[in-house]
Parts: structure tokens; sequence; C-alpha cells
């Protein structure tokens, strides 16, 4: 037996969603220095970019977008890739431009840009604050040289700690990333670089356990049996475990499944994505969710970057596919993504969404093997949830 149909009312309110959680803008760079073994992100090495030509059709994007979405605020912007550090501060001078002359700001717009250490020094640090950048993400990935070396990271440490010292100089929110469980690290390795990366004092640090994406040079290399010493599940789990315990006694908390900060210091660019508002996707391979009436849409953009960028020069748009989703995968993303934050998931919304209320009897089981947490009317993941959340997300569904 199906959902019960929407009232007029509902479908109104079904049709404002986004509005529990506000329009953000992504913009993906797809160009990298060097291509790292573990990231299964659309992102390419070239020889030769013509800026000029990129500029082009990110504006011509913009342009596109902003006529779609009609007069709506935008809530934050985010360079994504790849590596957008390895664009000029005049490129992304020049999207700032345009993204103000076509949305409505909100005051406290956040605009993020996610950096390397090698391709950041203080001055470009300072020109992309003086485009309009106030949030840099840093990938440091790991605070050891010989582990960055098997990352296939181009930097070193000292490289790191200098390019955060440098961001930090030019705005005031700075994050960066660490992966944990790599290969041959033990719980006391982690809980000194851990304790190192926390000493820096950041607002927000982003903080992922290895894995092996399909694609990519590692699934190879862990299919050849040649990925040796990685953390088995029991020790991952308890690296997780300290990590959030590790933060939260420096009161950074952990607001999402991998993501850890102080209050007021989270990204508000990524709780557009995990509280289902919606979001442009600009740039090769980007995605995005835009309600548009009363269709939500699930945008991708045509993957390889030199066809996206022929694409909107000769087509006037970079998108692959606008797919109309209906309200029961509506329900199902609100709930999936909201399961990996700490605030969960109302059920209040996602009645409203889909007409019927989520997991049923599920619920109860979840709850009494203590992975889901029921209060009032939200619900989210406990602890133990968290730990094996991609398996407790494969159950739900």
């Amino acid at each position: 037996m199906g959902p019960a149909p929407l009232t007029t009312a509902q479908h109104a309110s079904a049709a404002e969603d986004w509005r529990n959680a506000g329009f953000g803008l992504y913009i993906h760079w797809p160009f990298c220095a060097a291509k790292c073994p573990y990231c299964d992100f659309n992102s390419h090495v070239v020889s030769r970019i013509d800026e000029d030509d990129w500029a082009g059709a990110y504006l011509a994007e913009i342009d596109r977008i902003a006529a779609l979405t009609g007069d709506r605020i935008l809530h934050s912007v985010f360079f994504g890739g790849g590596t957008p550090s390895l664009m000029s501060p005049a490129l992304v001078a020049r999207v700032l431009d345009r993204v103000s002359r076509r949305f409505r700001l909100r005051n406290d717009i956040e605009i993020t840009l996610e950096a390397n250490p090698t391709s950041s020094d203080a001055a470009r640090f300072q020109g992309f604050a003086d485009a309009g950048v106030n949030r840099f993400s840093l990938g440091f990935q790991a605070l050891d040289d010989d582990d960055l070396h098997r990352l296939g990271r181009l930097h070193s440490a000292a490289d790191g700690l200098r390019a955060y010292e440098a961001a930090r100089s030019a705005v005031a929110r700075v994050s960066f990333d660490l992966i944990y469980a790599r290969q041959g690290q033990g719980i006391d390795a982690w809980q000194a670089e851990l304790s190192r990366a926390l000493d820096l004092g950041p607002d927000h640090l982003s903080l992922y356990q290895l894995t092996i994406e399909d694609g990519t040079v590692f699934a190879e290399r862990h299919r050849r049996g040649l990925l040796r010493g990685l953390p088995d599940e029991d020790t991952a789990a308890t690296l997780y475990e300290m990590t959030a315990e590790a933060c939260a006694a420096r009161n950074l908390m952990g607001y999402e499944v991998s993501n850890f900060a102080y209050e007021g210091a989270e990204s508000a660019h990524n709780l557009i994505y995990w509280r289902s508002g919606d979001f442009a996707g600009i740039g090769p391979g980007a995605h995005g969710r835009l309600t548009i009436g009363e269709n939500r849409l699930a945008t991708e953009a045509i993957r390889a970057p030199f066809q996206w960028l022929d694409a909107v020069r000769q087509k006037g748009i970079g998108d692959l596919a606008l797919v109309p989703l209906d309200r029961e995968e509506q329900g199902m993303e609100l709930l999936l993504m909201g399961l990996r934050l700490a605030e969960g998931v109302s059920l209040t919304r996602f009645q409203t969404l889909t007409g019927t209320m989520p997991l049923g009897e599920k619920l109860d089981d979840l709850s009494r093997s203590g992975h889901l947490w029921q209060r009032g009317e939200r619900i989210g993941a406990t602890l133990r949830g968290r730990m094996v959340l991609n398996s407790l997300i494969a159950e739900i569904v």
C-alpha cells in the first residue's frame, strides 16, 4: 500500500521544503597538479588551461541558474574540485562578482574555497580573500611526511602548517582535512597526530576514514593485495570513537559523521546538502538539487571537462540531466542525508514530503539495538550507529 495522497496544503509545503535548509551554489574546478591514488573525485591533470574560456563558461552558467531559480537568497558558495586554489584570484573574483550581481546574497554568506598547501602561498590566500572568499578548507590529509607520500600528496607536513598560518592570516575561518585508518597507522599514532592537529586551534575539522573507492589506484592495489597494513574493522571503529571523544574534549562537536566544529563554526554550505536544501552545481560533473515550481530536480553536469566547456559555449547549458524526483525519493534523501547529522531528521518534515512515516517497525528495532535514537519528532543515528553508518543506511534502504 502506497503513501496517502498529499493535500493541496501539503503539496505547497513540499514545494517549499528546500527553505528548511536554504540555497547554495557549488562551483567545480576539475583540475589538479597530480591525481591522488585514493581519490575518486572528478579531477584531471592537464598541461594547459585557458582561464578566459573557463571564466566565460562559469559566468554563463551562473546567469542561467539565476534565471532558473528566481529571486531567492543565496546562503553559500563553495569552490570545490579538483584543486580550486589552482585558479587565479582574478578568476575567482570574476566569478564572485557575477554571483553578487545575479543573486541576492545573505548578509553573512559563507564563501569557501578548497586549497592544497602546494598551490597556495600567503599572497595567494590574501588574493582569494580580496576576491570575496571568507573561508578556506585545506587538504592536509596527514601530518606525517611518509604517509603523505603514500597518499600521493605533493606537499610536506611543514608545507601544510605554513599554508594553515597563511590562510588564517587572510580570513577568520579555516578548516582542514585529515585521513585516518591509513596503512600501518595504529591507535597511538593517530591519537598523537590528532592531538597535534587539535593543538593548532582549528574551529572546524573534517576527519575521514580512508575508504577504498572503486576506480581508484588504491582500489587496484587493494585488489592485487598490495595495499597492506590497513586497520581491521574493529580497529577502525576504535579510531572513530577515539576521534569523536578527542574532538569533544576540545569542544569540537561531531555535528556530522566526519565533521567537527565549535558551535557556530559548522560548514553552512555542507549543511545545505545534509539538510536537503537546494543547491546548484556548476562545472564538470557537478551535481545539484533545485526546486523549480512544484518539481524538485536532480541535476548532473557533463563530467569530461572540455566536453562540458564546449557544451556551455555551443548549447548554453552544461547539464547532462535534469531528473524530477518523486516525493518518495525526496523523503529517502532527507532521511539518508539527515542521519549523517547529530541533529538527526524531522519525522514531521518527512511526513509532509511523502505523506507517510519512515521505517515503521524497523525504527523500533534499530532503536532497541542502540543504532538509532528518537526524541519527540526527530530521529538520528547514535554513536554506535554512526560507527557503522554505511551498513545502517544499507539496512534502511
